[in-house]
Formats: C-alpha cells, structure tokens, sequence
C-alpha cells in the first residue's frame, strides 16, 4: 500500500475512533453490522450479468481485467462489511450476428442481489449495446440486457416481499451510460444537419433530469421502502478517462457539463436526506488524475487491455489478452472500465467515506 493510502486510512481510522468517544483497548467492532450488500447501477458494480458460457469460455465475465483474484469494489466492499459476496441477480445475453455464440437467455438467480447490468441507464431499457439499438447501432449485436436502475430497484423489492429488512448496505452507482447515449444522440442530431447549440442544451438538459430522476428513486423505491444505510457515488470525472481523452477539445467539455449536470442535481436531491451516504467518486477520480503518484498509479490514459485482441472491450479481456508490460497499476483496463487496482481504489475510498460516516 503507497504511503498516501496508508494515511488515508490511519485518517479515517482515526476520525472514527473519536467519533465512537474513545481509544485504547475498547471496542473495536463495527459501528454497524449489515446482513448482505444489495447492488444497483450499470457495468461499474456489474459482477458478472453477462458472464455466459461463451463470455466465460474467453475469459471475461466482468468489465475489467479477468483473471484469477480480480475484483470489482463491490466485491472488495462486501468482505469489508463482512457479508457474502455478491452475485448477479439476472444473467443472460441477447446476443445476435456476429455475437451469437455469447447468447444466453435471460436467468434470474434467487439470492442474488446485484442487480447492476453493464449498459444500464437510470430510466430507459434501451441502453448501451442492447439489442435495441439495432440494425442503425451494430453494438446491439451484443445484446446486452440493460435494465434501467429503476427497473433493477422494483425487481428487488418484487424478490424480497416489497421492503428491506433495514439492515442491508445498498449501493447506487449510475449515469455514466446515459452520458454516453446522450452524446452519440447528439451526434446523429448533428450529422443529420441539426442545430450543434440545441442538441449540446438537449444533452446536457438530459442527463440533469437523469441525475434528479437517480435521487427520486432512492427515495421512493429504496429509502422509503425500508432501507436504512444507502452509498449512492456519484459520476467519476468521465472527461479523465481514455474515452474522453480521445475526443476534441469542444466535445471533452461538453463531457464534463454533462458530467456536472448529472452529479449536481443528484446531490440536490439527496440533500440533508438521512440514511443516504454520497460519495463524491467524481472529486476523487479527478484527484487520482492529476496526482497519479500518489495513489500509487503507473498510467492513466493507457488501456490495460490490447482492444484488438477483445472486441466487445474489457467484458472480454483478460491476463491473456493485455498489453505488453507490467499493467498492475494501470488505472484502466478500457477505455472506460477501471482494472482490478482502479476498483480497488475505488473500494478503498467509499469504505474510507463509511468509517468517517460511522457505517463501518
């Protein structure tokens, strides 16, 4: 561990110490015991929704680098809590063309509560590389199966008898593919000779109602049902990761006031609400970006991955399939997705933000 995350958690260790009123030979158990982790969002807390035989048979299941011991922080933070780790509650891939042989019909697994699903958006089920998007879209051969967040909350609900038992940690991590939807509709907006001000304002528009929409649900489908302790993170800095990196200069900032607009009204929505713990991933990550060194991070703009080798990216990829060197601090298998030592930072930070919290 670097000598700058080893002093984050001396801080956080230290800041619940005097929250818990002591020191010395007291009490060291956690401040709070959770009976399991129930997971909503999109492929950044996805444990493996699409890890078909097919997917498996090439080393993927997860977005990120596969292999032995890799985790995602929704894994990382489960043994934090000290609860099983999570599994997928829904399995399965609409897969066509070119993919077909990655296809596997949709499975719902009883028990299973990470409901996040690579290509999710926050309200519409058309998400990224869903099956939907075809034939205009040739993502959509993949078939990703893309329930929205707040498909994901009612189906837990429909699972658990319709209330928490309140002593559940829930995590909401999303809005990062409804920015990328929004951009590519801007772009065909443009290409199709729209006006580029107004598709820009409808974008950014749109991922402001996103970001209001994500807090409503918490409210309504997950607080207000029973829940007790709920980490919603917000949007990572999407302008700092490779995606972003190769764009035009007008393009990265029209990211980053999307970025801002979902994170803004999620956090005006989820203001001064108890039980809700935000995160503030989007600070952090852009930190990670501009002091590498410090979180121990040998490359932030390179894709772990060699993407001519896993053409569908990191769902695929794995030690087999990276590039050339030592990639074990890189901090992106993709050009979105986190390796196994982002999420680990990533992990990292939220159980910090839990202890400052009194949660752990």
């Amino acid at each position: 561990m670097s000598k700058f995350r080893s002093m984050i958690w001396a801080a956080a260790a230290t800041a619940l110490l005097a929250a818990c009123g002591g020191g010395g030979d007291g009490d060291q158990s956690p401040a709070v015991h959770y009976s399991k982790l129930v997971v909503f969002g999109d492929s950044l807390s996805d444990v493996g929704s699409y890890a078909t035989p097919g997917i498996v048979a090439q080393g993927g299941g997860k977005y990120t680098v596969n292999g032995s011991g890799a985790m995602i922080w929704v894994e990382r933070l489960a043994a934090q809590i000290q609860v099983t780790a999570p599994c997928a509650a829904e399995t399965g891939l609409d897969a066509s063309g070119p993919f077909a042989a990655l296809a596997a019909p949709a499975t719902t697994h009883a028990d299973c509560y990470d409901y996040a699903q690579g290509g999710s958006r926050v309200t519409d089920p058309i998400g990224v590389a869903n099956a939907a998007v075809l034939p205009g879209d040739t993502s959509g051969y993949l078939g990703q199966l893309t329930v929205p967040v707040v498909t994901q909350m009612q189906n837990h609900l429909a699972a658990v008898g319709g209330s928490y038992a309140g002593d559940e940690l829930v995590t909401v991590l999303a809005g990062g593919n409804d920015l990328f939807v929004n951009l590519a509709t801007l772009s065909a907006t443009v290409m199709a000779g729209g006006d580029p001000t107004a598709a820009a304002t409808a974008a950014v528009t749109a991922m402001a109602t996103a970001g209001g929409q994500l807090a409503g649900y918490v409210q309504s489908l997950v607080l207000a049902k029973g829940a007790t302790h709920v980490v919603v993170v917000n949007l990572p800095d999407v302008g700092k990761t490779p995606f972003a990196l190769s764009q035009d200069a007008q393009t990265q900032g029209l990211i980053e006031q999307m970025n801002q607009a979902f994170n803004d009204q999620l956090a005006t929505g989820l203001s001064g609400v108890a039980g809700v713990l935000l995160v503030d991933l989007y600070t952090q990550s852009g930190n990670q970006a501009a002091n590498p060194a410090l979180y121990a991070l040998t490359n932030i703009t390179d894709t772990a991955c060699d993407l001519t080798k896993t053409p569908i990216g990191s769902l695929t990829c794995s030690d087999a399939t990276v590039i050339a060197g030592d990639i074990s601090h890189y901090a992106y298998a993709d050009t979105v997705h986190p390796t196994p030592y982002g999420y680990e930072l990533i992990a990292e930070f939220v159980a910090q933000q839990l202890l400052v919290a009194g949660w752990l």
